[in-house]
């Protein structure tokens, strides 16, 4: 809470201390990546922390292997919100600033299933492997951060080559979601937080304990920002105990 305030307080002191010539250059858009996992997060608090910060946002949604993938090519940006396991690899090749790091949340999987359809049981692994078992088809991102974990829960389960006829691998949240929510697809496995929003589908629950995964998401500023100092007051704003409401509505939990 404090570091909040006082990395909040130094941006408002110093926008106070420009000319407004200086301010017209400070307040070039900061842009950020941001993975779908915490995409209906993002868009809640973008106007709020515009104004917090005195900067326009510019966020780019994608995969965490999509985002990671234009980081390595070289595009420009001020803030990565992407998985640990990607930002610590970027840090090590010199692409963000590791001193920038900060949690947001952690995303738990979940099933979606289409708004008005019949709710299998999904509450304990036998429940599960037979939902599993009688669905026609199951739908999730073949580059998605989670894809290792679900298929993980398939072998554990003893059912993974069983199950292959019935998976449907696809690019993208949004292509897997809407399959579900338009027919195509009876289940779709992915971040909760992608399927919370979704207009046609409904969260039918969690995963059992025993594979139950969250996924956790760090923001980190680029090792070549252009708006360095926005973007570390941004990571600051957001990581502070003031956005964990919001971040908990869509799906992101702090302590898990």
């Amino acid at each position: 809470m404090r570091k909040c305030r006082i990395a909040v307080a130094l941006v408002a002191f110093a926008f106070a201390s420009l000319t407004p010539r200086e301010v017209a250059a400070q307040t070039s858009a900061v842009r950020v990546l941001v993975s779908n996992g915490m995409k209906v997060a993002m868009e809640k608090l973008q106007p709020r922390c515009e104004r917090m910060i005195g900067h326009p946002l510019v966020l780019q949604f994608n995969s965490t292997a999509g985002l990671k993938k234009q980081i390595e090519a070289g595009d420009g940006f001020d803030v990565a919100m992407i998985t640990s396991e990607a930002v610590d690899d970027l840090i090590k090749q010199g692409k963000l600033a590791g001193g920038s790091r900060a949690a947001m949340g952690r995303v738990q999987l979940g099933i979606g299933i289409r708004t008005g359809a019949a709710k299998p049981d999904i509450h304990t692994p036998e429940a599960l492997k037979r939902t599993l078992r009688a669905a026609k088809s199951i739908t999730y991102r073949v580059d998605g951060a989670s894809r290792h974990d679900i298929e993980k829960m398939f072998a554990r389960l003893g059912i993974a080559k069983e199950l292959q006829p019935a998976i449907v691998l696809v690019e993208g949240s949004g292509t897997a979601t809407d399959s579900v929510a338009s027919g195509k697809a009876e289940l779709v496995i992915t971040l909760s937080s992608e399927i919370m929003p979704v207009h046609g589908i409904q969260l039918l629950g969690p995963l059992p304990p025993e594979f139950q995964y969250a996924i956790p998401f760090e923001a980190a500023v680029s090792a070549k920002a252009t708006n360095a100092e926005a973007a570390k007051a941004l990571i600051a704003i957001l990581s502070g105990p003031a956005m964990a409401p919001v971040f908990k509505a869509s799906g992101l939990n702090r302590h898990q």
